[in-house]
């Protein structure tokens, strides 16, 4: 056993040590300069090819003011609401900071500064690397700014230091992006909307910020801003910072700030492209966004100046050619449309809008609560062919395989029983029209857009396994409907135009998959910044069920409702896609270079609730092999110019042919002659069983070199040119994410960690 002696100075050794160590680190560290924090600088971002797209950054968006320049209002709502002991305390809030440095030594998340003093520090420590010893040093510097400043200068220093959103750094910067006034001249009632901004302004600027996370909607952050404005308010004047009469004038009226506006350089898609990209980096890094923001980052991405340009003239000749703004219905009527890379993932273009210049801050390619309607179909028919049904014992279907594909159907689940309605009446299916088609071919339903086929398609296979079928191929879970009823089939889901393109660069590539991307690389002095290698590439079904998706949706082209495709001249693949009221339409298409998708829709540009299209340009409803076909088609032409046409893989006979219960049985086979698809020679056909009672001399067939074309069946008609798969209003249950509102949600393409 050690004596007490040994003990005791054993004790006041490491007590001296430490006195020693702190009284060295005290005196090692200097005072931070609020000046030094407007050293920020432009963020430049580069296109595809090395060459600058843009610079743009907060180095002109700052000014520091002296403490007589900013309210009372001002300085006494953010210690209200961040630190009521601010002109009592040391500066340094010791349990914080022990607990700081205890999450930080298990590997867990850091945690801010507790006191105005040390959010104050660090704020101008331009260094954010969250370790231990920047915490030590952060600590020392409070401790000493404490002792060293006076609590005005300090205070001073924080509001000139913070970032207030939309770039604005410092009060004044803040006072002018907001309300267009000099800080000296902010109400209460403005200053209290300010300190709640400091909470975190992706969440709490009423203009929204979903361009950086899907939850910052226009309505939620308001809802946000209100209450912790209020409440700012509120201990302002239980703290006797405000009168009665101070606080019910304060009180009386939200002060809602000015719309934003677009910064220099960011206007056009640039404006979208450079948002895209930043969300990408703040998603792949430990970058945060007020680091971002100061600048000094070279933002090397993936799009390419010449397909960016070719989509925008696209969507703008399109726009020019069939709509007109002096007409009611035509108001309102937005886009938003990508281009990625099969086998890749590299976004190579994209279109957000009207632009940032034009009031237009939401990047349509990037959104969410847009329902994608009967594009979703493809899923379902993957579905089917990797799970089978419940009564197919396992085995993959044909889309030779036939489903009854009349209207007003009710739909059966594999008990036997069948789907209610609420009020327990039976749940029927609808197609956009009364035709009367009969059992036939899912290819065939796949070609004319027909909802009943793949309703109960979806049922018999299992909507478990059409999402998980979907989410393989790129398609975010935040952005699927969270009700697996019947409607699921048929594209009650929100997911991104990027995220579309994406999916179905995963039926062009084979079924390998990438997740998309929108950068290559980040450098900061010259030093590349980690976590931004291409996303790895997987399998995500097998080959032949993607060859055969791809050969089902060339048909869809050929011979269905996106015949207006054909005017492209090259072999591809797609779906068009109309949901219910014609709130909106879709059409995805694909070649082996490029997967592009096209969403059209009208929105109510006071509350985002999406509008009718019925009656927009001058039609009685606009579909998805209409204005966004023809808006694909005039961009791919541009953007494969002079590229070959490798046209697609063939597809391999796969399933079984299984049809739906209660089709009639097959007759004796019947020999069936191929029909030719472009830049392909036809292969001989075997000698088919066909499903149907007594194919008509129409039904001239080709699929994967083997199968069916369909082109008539039951003495159905061909509608091509126009979609027949009208998503309808699910009725079942109750539906989150069927797109009445968008923002509702988190359907973009990033959701935080995607590009």
């Amino acid at each position: 056993m050690p004596s007490w002696k040994l003990v005791t100075g054993l004790f006041i050794g490491l007590i001296g040590s430490l006195v020693a160590m702190v009284g060295v680190g005290y005196a090692m560290v200097s005072i931070p300069n609020e000046n030094d924090a407007a050293k920020s600088q432009n963020n430049v971002y580069y296109w595809a090819d090395g060459s600058q797209m843009v610079a743009t950054g907060t180095g002109v968006n700052r000014q520091n003011v002296t403490i007589d320049k900013i309210p009372e209002a001002m300085q006494y709502a953010v210690i209200s609401a961040e630190n009521k002991s601010f002109y009592q305390d040391s500066g340094v809030d010791p349990m914080g900071i022990a607990r700081a440095l205890a999450n930080m030594a298990r590997g867990g998340q850091t945690q801010g500064g507790s006191t105005i003093t040390q959010q104050y520090v660090k704020n101008t420590y331009l260094s954010q690397d969250q370790t231990v010893t920047r915490k030590f040093k952060e600590m020392f510097i409070s401790i000493k700014v404490g002792t060293k400043l006076k609590k005005p200068q300090i205070l001073q220093g924080y509001l000139n230091t913070s970032y207030y959103g939309r770039g604005a750094y410092g009060i004044q910067a803040a006072a002018r992006t907001y309300y267009n006034k000099d800080a000296v001249d902010l109400k209460p009632s403005e200053c209290a909307f300010l300190a709640a901004l400091l909470k975190g302004a992706t969440y709490y600027d009423p203009a929204g910020n979903e361009n950086l996370d899907k939850s910052a909607t226009a309505s939620a952050n308001l809802q946000r801003s209100k209450e912790r404005w209020s409440w700012i308010l509120g201990e302002m004047h239980k703290d006797k910072r405000l009168t009665d009469a101070q606080y019910e004038e304060a009180i009386k009226t939200y002060p809602m700030p000015k719309d934003r506006k677009a910064t220099k350089g960011m206007t056009g898609q640039i404006s979208y492209l450079a948002d895209t990209a930043k969300k990408y980096v703040l998603n792949h890094s430990k970058i945060s966004e007020q680091e971002f923001d100061r600048g000094g980052y070279q933002i090397y991405t993936t799009f390419k100046k010449d397909k960016v340009n070719a989509l925008s003239a696209a969507v703008k000749k399109i726009q020019k050619e069939r709509l007109n703004p002096k007409r009611e219905l035509d108001k309102y009527v937005q886009f938003g449309a990508a281009s990625v890379v099969p086998d890749s993932g590299a976004i190579v273009a994209l279109y957000g809008g009207d632009g940032y210049e034009n009031g237009h801050f939401t990047n349509n390619a990037d959104t969410q609560g847009v329902p994608v309607g009967s594009t979703w179909k493809p899923f379902v028919l993957a579905a089917a062919m990797q799970y089978g049904t419940y009564d197919s014992d396992g085995v993959g279907i044909s889309p030779l395989s036939k489903y009854n594909g009349n209207d007003h159907l009710k739909v059966k689940k594999p008990d036997g029983s069948y789907y209610l309605n609420k009020d327990n009446s039976f749940f029927f299916q609808k197609n956009e029209s009364p035709h009367p088609w009969g059992y036939i071919t899912l290819r065939k339903a796949m070609e004319q857009s027909i909802n009943t086929p793949f309703v109960q398609l979806g049922v018999d296979v299992g909507m478990s396994h059409v999402r998980d079928v979907a989410r393989s191929a790129g398609i975010l879970d935040q952005s699927m409907s969270v009700d697996l009823n019947p409607s699921f089939a048929i594209g009650t889901s929100t997911p991104s135009a990027i995220r579309m393109a994406d999916a179905y660069a995963t039926f062009a590539a084979s079924g390998k998959q990438a997740d998309p991307y929108s950068v290559t690389a980040v450098k900061k002095d010259g030093v590349d910044q980690p976590g931004f290698e291409p996303p790895k590439v997987k399998q995500a079904m097998e080959s032949n069920i993607a060859n055969n998706v791809t050969d089902v949706l060339q048909n869809v082209i050929q011979n269905g409702t996106a015949q207006n495709a054909k005017a492209l001249g090259r072999t591809a693949a797609g779906k068009t896609g109309t949901t219910d009221k014609n709130k909106s339409a879709w059409f995805v298409g694909y070649t082996q270079q490029l997967s592009t998708s096209v969403a059209m829709f009208r929105e109510n540009p006071k509350n985002h609730k999406l509008l009718s299209m019925n009656g927009t340009a001058g039609k009685d409803s606009i579909h998805g092999g209409d204005i966004p076909t023809q808006v694909w088609t005039e961009y791919m032409r541009a953007a494969l110019k002079n590229a070959n046409d490798p046209g697609f893989p063939d597809a391999i006979r796969i399933g079984k042919v299984h049809d739906e219960a209660g089709a009639p049985s097959p007759t004796p086979s019947v020999t069936v002659t191929p029909s030719q698809r472009p830049s392909e020679s036809p292969s001989p056909s075997p000698s088919l069983t066909s499903p149907s009672p007594s194919p008509s001399a129409s039904e001239t067939c080709q699929w994967g070199g083997w199968g069916n074309n369909c082109n008539g069946s039951n003495g159905g008609t061909d509608t091509g040119g126009t979609d027949g798969g009208t998503t309808p209003t699910p009725t079942v249950t109750d539906t989150s994410g069927t797109g009445s509102t968008r923002g509702n949600g988190n359907g973009g393409l990033f959701s935080g960690q995607n590009g």
